[in-house]
């Protein structure tokens, strides 16, 4: 790479950046975040119609809230290690080289780990406009704006 606003054409998935921002979510859920870390691959080259992380779970650590995605579809594969995906229908345990879908609309979801050893996972998502997310289990509202979310309250509240 000979200019360094280039978009590099290869890396190793573990070694990119951490995510500025550990988690867009407002308190108290921001720090119930705490033992994930995201790594936003699709960023780093460019990707302007689907995301791509690479995401790692601490022991006890979650992905998300328990959430369903409006618009979104998402997708997940398991790299390393055992990851219970939580969904509307009851729990199923993840492990290296099993992976999950979740179309926009469909069953809401989080992944924890619940074992001793650290995690990981793929986790790619497309960015159509007019999202939302809905969070079943916890009193929040996601709206998609531009590159961010506004986070408000089911009532409306801004948080």
């Amino acid at each position: 790479m000979t200019d360094p606003a280039q978009k590099p054409f290869a890396i190793a998935a573990a070694a990119a950046p951490l995510r500025a921002k550990p988690s867009n979510y407002p308190e108290p859920f921001a720090s119930m975040m705490q033992g994930r870390a995201k790594r936003p691959l699709g960023d780093l080259f460019g990707l302007q119609s689907f995301g791509v992380n690479h995401v790692t779970l601490a022991p006890g650590a979650m992905s998300a809230l328990f959430h369903r995605h409006a618009v979104q579809d998402e997708w997940i594969y398991v790299l390393s290690g055992a990851i219970t995906l939580v969904h509307d229908d009851g729990e199923t345990l993840l492990t290296a080289g099993m992976c999950a879908g979740f179309p926009s609309g469909g069953t809401a979801h989080q992944l924890v780990n619940r074992s001793a050893a650290e995690a990981s996972y793929l986790e790619v998502g497309d960015r159509r406009p007019g999202d939302s997310a809905d969070y079943p289990r916890d009193d929040l509202v996601a709206v998609r704006e531009g590159n961010g979310w506004r986070f408000t309250h089911k009532d409306g509240r801004p948080y």
